[in-house]
């Protein structure tokens, strides 16, 4: 299924204007998937908790700060930003601005560097958290993507 996705963007990802990869981390993450990932690619597993909030992941080649900051702008209307921590940072990448941090999406992989959009985001949820409900998690993400449709059509 994947590959089909990515054969069908492939073909029209220079027409794509904004792409939003909807994330969420839970306690599962920490306590299960990041262990197995681990053990698969025969690394030990260093705990590292789960940000407490939303935050956006940006991409290191084309950050789009702006763009970036009014998803966060929308999202805090709606639930908490997740803070950094005591070193400036959210799993362990140096926050950009507030709950933005930046990735080098296309070489890590993410879905986030499979289309050329000019606007790319990843966002990332906590529904775990004791400090927001499903329902706050769900409002947040639909904020960041009317947030990033309405930031994309104002530049244009």
């Amino acid at each position: 299924e994947s590959a089909a996705l990515m054969r069908l963007v492939a073909a029209i990802t220079e027409r794509m204007l904004v792409h939003i990869d909807l994330h969420e981390t839970t306690d599962s993450d920490e306590s299960e998937f990041r262990p197995a990932l681990a053990a698969r690619d025969g690394a030990t597993f260093v705990p590292g908790g789960i940000p407490d909030g939303f935050y956006l992941v940006g991409d290191s080649q084309d950050p789009q700060p702006a763009f970036q900051q009014a998803g966060i702008a929308a999202v805090a209307e709606v639930t908490h930003i997740a803070p950094a921590d005591a070193d400036g940072r959210l799993i362990g990448a140096p926050v950009v601005g507030h709950g933005v941090i930046n990735y080098p999406v296309r070489r890590l992989g993410l879905c986030a560097g499979v289309t050329d959009a000019r606007y790319r985001t990843t966002t990332e949820v906590y529904p775990d958290s004791p400090r927001a409900t499903p329902e706050q998690c769900n409002a947040a993400q639909v904020a960041a993507i009317c947030a990033a449709i309405d930031y994309a059509l104002a530049q244009s």
